[in-house]
């Protein structure tokens, strides 16, 4: 299992964090950070329910983790392991992730698929989200898998979409004329484009796209 105890600052002050795995206790806390951080238009029955939190501690424990600031939950992340073919990269998010249930999760395979991060909005400038992100990096070469891979939303692209089209707006983004809030972050973190996919997810700011985007094992 992983925990880890380190430093973030806020204005220049050092402040304890923890990453950890999130089990059965924290589930009333990891729903209330998702209905923080995906209000509506975001569809409220996308929202982690108890069911699926279950799923994820007992199918794939290891990448099923939470960040605390003064032990306050304050963000998760959640993956699972899934075959990937580079020729053929296209899926939906519910196809992927079994509709966040991850009963298809699969020990045997080398990919690990984030189906979801989230950090409380107040707490976003403290870069908890890298610091979850690395701990599935630090599982990915400890457990000697090829990548990280994952579907990244374009809340920015409804302000463009009648003047370009979804790849256009991502090459904007990846050479700095346009900044998204999760393709740039997920930049920042060390990931990089494989292709949008459309019809990924339903999400009236993304127009139902995403980026799909990886991380390889820099040790393969």
């Amino acid at each position: 299992m992983y925990r880890k105890e380190l430093f973030v600052f806020q204005e220049g002050r050092p402040i304890r964090a923890i990453v950890r795995n999130y089990k059965k206790e924290d589930f009333k806390d990891l729903i209330a950070i998702q209905q923080e951080c995906f209000p509506p238009p975001f569809p409220s029955e996308l929202w982690w329910s108890e069911e699926q939190l279950t799923n994820h501690v007992k199918l794939y424990p290891e990448g099923a983790l939470c960040v605390e600031i003064n032990g306050e939950l304050v963000g998760s992340i959640t993956g699972l392991l899934v075959p990937f073919d580079p020729e053929n990269p296209i899926h939906t998010w519910e196809e992927v992730t079994d509709h966040g249930y991850i009963r298809n999760h699969d020990p045997k395979e080398k990919t690990l698929y984030i189906v979801d991060i989230s950090v409380k909005p107040a707490f976003r400038k403290l870069d908890l989200g890298k610091l979850l992100m690395q701990a599935v990096y630090e599982r990915v070469v400890h457990d000697d898998l090829d990548r990280v891979l994952g579907g990244g939303r374009m809340p920015g692209y409804h302000h463009y979409a009648t003047q370009m089209t979804p790849q256009q707006y991502v090459e904007n983004v990846l050479v700095g004329n346009l900044k998204d809030p999760v393709i740039s972050f997920l930049l920042r973190c060390g990931r990089t484009p494989v292709c949008v996919v459309p019809d990924y997810l339903e999400d009236e700011e993304s127009h139902n796209n995403a980026l799909l985007m990886e991380w390889k094992n820099p040790f393969k």
